[in-house]
């Protein structure tokens, strides 16, 4: 009775939508590894086969054991990031590996679902109240904790994925301050990497000038005023030292490559360039499945993982790259109407913190093919090569589906 009501009340479309993602990205991959990287397609058959088994535990496990024990699965997750720095494995300057024989685990793939159960946990508690500053402390912990452990891998592409999780914040009460504050730091951040930071400076005293004069009388306060532009200045200041500093050579070629201070088409802008090149050579329908040049040619590094679009692109087209953002569109918008149907606050929040993390991991990934972001090294869900990413995302997306189906059940 209970296989038949969760086969009667489970999403089927959010399962259709996955498995046609899944199918194409094996596609994808097989075309991308034929040249080049034998057993590549092999391994990514494998990884999907084993999805199978995944998600009947996944579906199989009682919807309440994801509440219950949330707060133990993200410590489980916490625990496996921080083992890396002592048993991790190091594949290209990064630890961020476990090595079991000749397969590779990757924790920060699995801890997105944790944490995001763990916010979801915390959140539906009704007594938290984000207008609070003590818990939006806890809250924001919740989400940097695992950003703290997983920045020093080095693994910058991943700690960003969690910054996602501030909108989820924001839709559960958050000051939008807290929004606000970022968004002005990374713009004030690519304008000092552009302008002299006197300029930069400059800009921001007139903008808080206008915004003084612009103010009612009673809402102007010249001492916060002189305190933000003080802050903003310091800032400013700060941004050269920290890009000379602290971030590593090859992001900041990147950054210089983005901004156009700098041109390197056979070195660290090779990837973007050829990119570029593979998507805008498939115009509106594409070569044809395993007819792209550029693809048989090989000459898109790691293609098969974080540069899966651009086989897309160039044998399917533009009509074809369509389809793909479209499905994944569909996806999200399938989930985020699920979730305003849940009848509980964790489901309800757990369910934005899915369409979020896949929200970004397809933004950023799609920006960075089209050079539009730097490289950093986030794979597009479903599509790109590896084990970890896809049971990350398919345990991700099945949590949320099992919450749905067992919704009937909630009161």
């Amino acid at each position: 009775m209970k296989n038949q009501s969760l086969t009667n009340n489970i999403d089927w479309i959010c399962i259709a939508i996955y498995i046609v993602l899944v199918l194409m990205g094996w596609l994808n991959i097989y075309s991308s590894s034929l040249s080049s990287m034998e057993g590549t397609a092999e391994k990514q058959f494998f990884f999907i086969l084993f999805t199978i088994p995944l998600i009947f535990i996944v579906l199989y496990v009682d919807g309440k054991f994801y509440e219950k024990y949330a707060s133990i699965i993200y410590g489980i997750g916490l625990l496996s990031l921080l083992g890396l720095f002592a048993f991790g494995k190091t594949i290209a300057g990064q630890r961020c590996w476990y090595g079991i024989g000749s397969f590779t685990i990757q924790p920060s793939e699995f801890a997105k679902a944790a944490t995001a159960l763990a916010l979801a946990k915390y959140l539906s508690d009704s007594q938290i109240n984000l207008k609070d500053v003590n818990r939006q402390i806890q809250a924001l912990a919740i989400v940097f904790l695992p950003v703290m452990l997983i920045l020093p891998q080095p693994d910058p592409g991943s700690a960003l994925i969690y910054t996602i999780f501030l909108i989820v914040l924001y839709r559960e009460g958050l000051p939008a301050w807290y929004l606000w504050t970022g968004f002005c730091a990374i713009v004030l951040f690519v304008l000092t990497l552009i302008l002299d930071p006197q300029y930069v400076i400059l800009l921001a005293l007139v903008a808080i000038v206008l915004i003084y004069f612009k103010s009612r009388l009673g809402d102007r306060n010249i001492v916060m005023s002189s305190i933000l532009f003080a802050l903003i200045s310091g800032f400013v200041l700060s941004v050269n030292y920290v890009f000379t500093n602290v971030f590593k050579q090859h992001h900041r070629d990147r950054f210089n490559i983005l901004l156009g201070k700098a041109v390197d088409m056979k070195g660290i802008g090779y990837n973007t360039n050829q990119s570029e090149i593979a998507i805008g050579s498939g115009g509106w329908i594409g070569k044809g499945f395993l007819e792209g040049t550029q693809t048989k040619g090989g000459f898109v590094p790691e293609q098969h993982t974080d540069y899966i679009f651009t086989t897309v692109g160039e044998e399917w087209g533009f009509l074809g790259s369509l389809l793909v953002v479209g499905l994944f569109v569909g996806l999200l918008l399938r989930i985020i109407y699920l979730a305003e149907r849940q009848k509980t606050k964790f489901s309800r929040v757990y369910g934005y913190c899915v369409a979020a993390i896949l929200f970004i991991h397809f933004f950023v990934n799609i920006a960075m093919v089209l050079g539009v972001f730097p490289t950093i090294g986030v794979p597009l869900p479903f599509f790109s090569y590896g084990g970890s990413g896809l049971w990350g995302f398919t345990i991700l997306l099945f949590i949320f589906i099992k919450m749905d189906a067992n919704k009937v059940n909630e009161w």
